[in-house]
């Protein structure tokens, strides 16, 4: 998908079409997700810090992600696939590999334009989203054809060309090049893919080792034998958040292990899993980081058991210098869960009652994490003014649905429009303005709107960019024009 989180704000805020947009923390030490064409321009790119993003577009709009309307963007497109091949190999929310013969497709270049540009005008109607397609012979190759593509577009690598497209490229186009390797590599005068062919597999195995080495080569000839593997096992199930300001206070530290193992165990349940070892990860304000972990006596999704591990694991970790980030993971993945943990999780709480009372406490839950996150809660109740972020939807009892567009000093400036309107219009509350609630993310295309009056888009088409090798194609031939990037369509192909 192209600019996948930024071209979904755009589809869904028709203000924002053709601006440009960066979504992404946006602390001072957030960093870029993704930005859209627009501000592509101006240098912006992904995993930029927010703050220098800022520099060089001061006036894109920048926004918190929502990513449950990626998720069901994402689920609209991964059905498409699924529809292709039975081998689909997603890789994150916006991209997969597809397996076109275990489809049934001829391997011919025309059988497989054929259906990437089929592919391409499904997305467009299912999402009202663009997609790239890459189509070539190898899971390496494809890959490097759908970048090449971009935005918006398909190229076909055709066999026997791989040699000859491969060698200008940077030795990074190469899975499993990572910064170590290129620059192991560029200390022997190697930096592209063509001079790592040159330099032969005895050369690189003496660089890298023989099963790192002997693959490299491999590819940098063009080959690439990895399977597509549908519906790939995750291993571990995680999640992260980096502070603004460094967390000094303990009872804070344990708020926010406590809050995050919450959230690990929503996305583990949410994937209907598992898993029996938790994993604690703590970068402290030296950018040092450490993980522990503690392996369970069998698989759990309790929220208990995993909230109980991570505070034992936070135990054994100083903090008092200050910390910046925080994770909780969950590995060990399995399909079941042991039923004995939930006394593990009952136990767990009594012996930590226990050291309370026996270090002159009072025997009361006062101390634990737990207590401070209700207190916490507490003290976030009505008298506390509620937090709205740039971005999220929201509804308002008068008005109707909207967005954010920026909140402070005791106000909150909403836009009122939805994916299928006209850009709307601006309007400013109070930040605890009763009518004024949190709300869901709309669905980018209307669900009850037919074809017969879905309206037609007289946007121009986008260029054409990355032609080089291959076959390229940046419209649907069906169509007789290209919809504008983030512009919901609902004609069906």
């Amino acid at each position: 998908m192209d600019a996948f989180y930024a071209s979904a704000e755009q589809a869904a805020k028709p203000s924002l079409r053709g601006k440009p947009v960066i979504v992404g923390g946006l602390g001072p030490r957030g960093v870029v997700a993704t930005a859209s064409y627009e501000a592509r321009v101006f240098g912006v790119h992904s995993a930029m810090a927010m703050a220098q993003a800022r520099r060089l577009c001061p006036n894109a709009a920048y926004l918190t992600p929502r990513f449950s309307l990626y998720r069901q963007v994402s689920d609209g497109v991964m059905a498409l696939l699924a529809g292709l091949s039975p081998l689909v190999e997603p890789l994150s929310l916006d991209e997969a590999f597809v397996d076109l013969e275990a489809g049934g497709v001829p391997a011919t270049a025309g059988a497989a334009l054929a259906v990437g540009e089929r592919l391409r005008a499904d997305i467009v109607a299912a999402t009202g989203l663009t997609g790239s397609v890459g189509l070539a012979g190898s899971k390496m190759l494809a890959k490097i054809a759908s970048e090449r593509a971009k935005p918006d577009g398909l190229v076909l690598i055709e066999p026997g060309t791989e040699r000859e497209l491969l060698g200008p490229l940077t030795v990074r186009t190469l899975p499993g090049v990572g910064p170590a390797t290129a620059e192991a590599l560029r200390r022997a005068g190697i930096t592209t893919v063509a001079e790592t062919r040159e330099a032969g597999e005895e050369e690189l195995v003496r660089l890298l080792g023989k099963a790192h080495g002997a693959s490299l080569y491999v590819m940098a000839c063009g080959q690439d034998d990895r399977p597509v593997v549908a519906e790939r096992d995750a291993k571990s199930v995680s999640v992260e958040d980096t502070y603004d300001v460094d967390l000094t206070d303990r009872t804070r530290v344990q708020l926010e292990v406590a809050r995050l193992a919450d959230r690990c165990v929503r996305r583990l349940r949410g994937a209907g899993r598992s898993g029996r070892t938790v994993v604690l990860k703590v970068r402290r304000y030296d950018f040092s980081t450490l993980t522990r972990s503690e392996t369970l006596r069998g698989p759990t999704d309790d929220p208990a058991v995993v909230r109980e591990a991570a505070a034992r694991l936070l135990e054994g970790v100083d903090t008092t210098a200050g910390v910046r980030l925080l994770g909780v993971g969950v590995s060990g993945l399995a399909d079941y869960t042991q039923e004995d943990l939930f006394a593990q999780a009952a136990q767990a709480a009594h012996e930590a009652q226990e050291a309370q009372e026996a270090a002159g406490g009072t025997g009361e839950a006062g101390g634990t994490p737990e207590a401070a996150l209700a207190a916490l809660e507490d003290d976030e109740g009505a008298d506390r003014p509620r937090r709205w972020l740039p971005g999220c939807d929201v509804r308002h009892a008068e008005f109707g649905a909207g967005w954010v567009q920026g909140s402070g000093v005791g106000r909150v400036t909403v836009r009122f429009e939805e994916p299928w309107s006209r850009p709307g219009r601006v309007r400013t509350f109070a930040v605890d303005d009763p009518a004024l609630e949190p709300a869901d993310p709309l669905p980018l295309i209307r669900p009850a709107e037919s074809d017969a009056d879905a309206p037609a888009t007289t946007d121009a088409p986008a260029e054409d960019e990355g032609r080089g090798e291959g076959q390229r194609s940046g419209h649907d031939p069906g169509s007789g024009r290209e919809p504008h990037r983030g512009q919901p369509v609902t004609s069906r192909p």
